[in-house]
Parts: C-alpha cells; sequence; structure tokens
C-alpha cells in the first residue's frame, strides 16, 4: 500500500491537489493512504517552501503547484 501525503495549512489549492490525488487512486486501482500534513515544522522537514505539496512513499515528487490528475496518476503507477 502506498503511503500519500498532501502537505499544506488547508488552502483551496491543498484541497484540490487532494481531489486530484483520490482522483488518481481511482482512476489507477492501486490501494494507497491518503494523510493531509498540515503542521509547518513538518512540511519545511520534505524541503517544502511552497505549499501544496505532494509525497509519495516518502518521496517529494511535487511542491507550489498543482499538478494534472495524469501526472499524479503516473507518479503513482511509478511508485508501486
Amino acid at each position: 500500500m502506498l503511503s500519500i501525503k498532501v502537505l499544506g495549512p488547508g488552502c483551496a489549492n491543498c484541497r484540490k491537489l487532494e481531489e486530484i490525488v483520490r482522483e488518481a487512486i481511482t482512476t489507477t486501482g492501486v490501494q494507497a493512504e491518503v494523510t493531509k500534513v498540515t503542521d509547518m515544522g513538518q512540511i519545511v522537514a520534505y524541503d517544502v517552501l511552497k505549499t501544496p505539496g505532494l509525497v509519495i512513499n516518502e518521496k517529494l515528487v511535487s511542491s507550489g503547484r498543482i499538478p494534472t490528475p495524469a501526472s499524479v496518476a503516473e507518479w503513482i503507477r511509478t511508485a508501486v
């Protein structure tokens, strides 16, 4: 099972990223646990300077932008 973390304080972009992640999980059929990380100390530990951030299996794959659903699905497939 994949571990996916959406990093951000809860802004609209962070919620949109979480929506895209959940859509990509459904599309790929991969089992994954999605966690929202809102604590700035934990976010900074991933070297994220601008949110939203996306971490898959403890690897930062995106920060400071909202990736396309196709990109997120590809990152998920690669991580499996």
